[in-house]
């Protein structure tokens, strides 16, 4: 569903990405590692519309996003859950996952997601009318993923979607993205632990200063030795 092909982004006179090719299939899950600076939140911004490619396109579902606005891409039905999760603090649960369903004209449909989300995270739902900034930073991952639900995507962006977290809320958020995908839901997972990406998705591209270096099966991928020796600590 996701095609960037020969993406280039310029900040004034530095090129941070290099002609970049990725692909997401329908359903399919697919990791981008790479260390810090090597342009990962670059790329997921170029195709959220965040930032203006220099060169290349990106198209999702048959549809060009290059020069669209993010919220138009949001509209498209590519929706990215980011670094930091990016809430509302003085907002409730609530009020952030209706906040998720801008785009939405239909009110039943927004009832039905919020119903559905609550569901998904029985947590939230216990803490529905607490503000957000009280709660711990598993709840708020989990309301960062619930308002992007909200949107009814058709494709997730997950930028570090463990950072900071304990064991019990890294399950149980991994658990979702296989849901997601299983449903049809396309994700690209941007993560720091190498080796559980690896493990829950299935394919896997690596970038290394702006450019992709490798790709492959996220499971050959966790064998190679380069992969080992620069992410895996082996």
């Amino acid at each position: 569903m996701l095609a960037v092909r020969n993406l280039s982004v310029d900040y004034g006179q530095a090129r941070a990405l290099h002609g970049v090719s990725i692909d997401v299939p329908r359903g399919g899950r697919v990791a981008l590692i790479g260390a810090n600076g090597a342009g990962k939140s670059t790329l997921v911004n170029a195709i959220c519309g965040i930032v203006a490619a220099s060169e290349g396109t990106v198209e999702f579902d048959g549809q060009s996003m290059v020069r669209r606005a993010p919220e138009q891409i949001v509209r498209l039905g590519v929706v990215q859950v980011a670094e930091g999760r990016q809430l509302f603090p003085g907002l409730t649960v609530e009020e952030n996952l209706l906040m998720g369903a801008y785009t939405v004209a239909d009110r039943k449909q927004v009832r039905h997601s919020l119903a559905e989300v609550l569901e998904t995270f029985p947590l939230l739902a216990e803490r529905r009318r607490a503000l957000a900034q009280t709660l711990s930073g598993g709840e708020q991952q989990m309301l960062a993923i619930g308002r992007a639900l909200m949107s009814r995507p058709k494709m997730m962006i997950f930028d570090e979607p463990s950072l900071g977290l304990a064991p019990l809320f890294v399950e149980r958020i991994f658990s979702v993205l296989e849901e997601l995908s299983a449903s049809g839901i396309p994700i690209l997972l941007i993560e720091q632990n190498v080796r559980l990406s690896l493990a829950v998705t299935q394919y896997a591209y690596v970038l290394e200063r702006g450019e992709i270096t490798l790709e492959g099966p996220s499971e050959k991928l966790l064998l190679d030795p380069h992969v080992e020796a620069s992410y895996l600590g082996v």
